[in-house]
């Protein structure tokens, strides 16, 4: 082999390393949780800190999280593509105002199950008019199923980009599923993505009469044409409450290892990032580069949370 022969292709390695080294990923996400209250939800969002980084390295984005809730502020904001409500919503006006202006500014938004909780009187009561009515869509929390359960899932829109590769119906992860004060259906500015399909019924097993669903309509994921923006009412895993097995409030059921509704998940959010990160729309998103990201940028994203 000759000497340029051998001078050409070592250069062409060390490029590709450098390069390699100093890439950007796709797009940035932020995840907000609280994960102290209900052990259900608690249990999610370690199965989410899990299962987002590994999601991360595969598909090239960024993903770090944080229980400070006082980063949702436009500066810090300012970094990321996509926020992600894991299990609450903030509640300092401030903090509200952040996130509608950067959700009116061409953020996007990931949210499930319990970010869309509120009711008067609880914790979370109904006193954010913008979020739960106009953003969401769905008002208050009216009811719910019990104990968590898989349903059949129905796809109601298959063109959008996070539908496309699911099959016309199929069956969830256990979840306990929300009745909304509001019919989606009436509402021009939602696009339904999936209910449950009437094959579910009775959906729940009590032991409470009302807990156990034999028919209606259920909307669980959907989208508003207003905001960049997905909501997946599923994030709430089932529990050992009773100790019928251990004394440890064992996770009896997870959210997040259906390939099918993964699949849902992960194209939601490559939607939700990939085309903002295209737009321009945001600072952050300027110039973000194609390249794959360094598996030791991923790495840092696993091991640690903001504070």
């Amino acid at each position: 082999m000759s000497a340029l022969k051998v001078f050409t292709i070592a250069a062409l390695i060390y490029c590709y390393v450098a390069l390699s080294g100093n890439s950007e990923p796709k797009f940035r996400v932020i995840a907000f949780f609280t994960a102290k209250e209900d052990q259900a939800h608690i249990s999610f969002v370690h199965e989410a800190e899990r299962w987002f980084p590994e999601m991360a390295a595969k598909y090239d984005f960024g993903f770090d999280t944080t229980s400070n809730w006082n980063n949702l502020n436009s500066d810090f904001l300012s970094k990321y593509q996509v926020v992600v409500f894991l299990d609450t919503r903030p509640e300092d006006p401030a903090q509200r105002a952040a996130f509608q202006s950067y959700m009116e500014h061409g953020g996007g938004w990931m949210g499930f199950h319990f970010a869309g909780f509120a009711l008067t009187p609880s914790k979370y009561p109904a006193n954010w008019d913008w979020y739960h009515n106009k953003f969401l869509g769905s008002g208050s929390y009216v009811s719910n199923t019990w104990r968590p359960v898989s349903a059949i899932l129905r796809v109601e829109d298959r063109k959008h980009p996070a539908t496309q590769h699911l099959p016309e119906t199929f069956k969830s992860s256990p979840s306990e599923w929300y009745r909304w004060e509001k019919d989606l259906r009436q509402n021009p500015d939602i696009d339904i993505l999936l209910s449950i399909d009437s094959t579910s019924f009775p959906l729940g097993t009590g032991p409470k009469p009302h807990e156990i669903w034999h028919s209606g309509y259920y909307p669980v994921v959907w989208t508003n044409k207003n905001y960049r923006m997905i909501y997946f009412n599923m994030g709430h895993n089932d529990i050992d409450y009773e100790h019928k097995y251990d004394s440890t409030n064992k996770t009896l059921s997870f959210t997040l290892n259906n390939p099918i509704q993964d699949r849902l998940i992960i194209d939601g959010l490559l939607w939700l990032g990939e085309s903002e990160a295209g737009s321009g729309k945001r600072e952050a998103g300027t110039g973000i580069s194609e390249v794959k990201a360094s598996p030791d940028r991923i790495d840092s994203f696993q091991r640690e949370e903001l504070p």
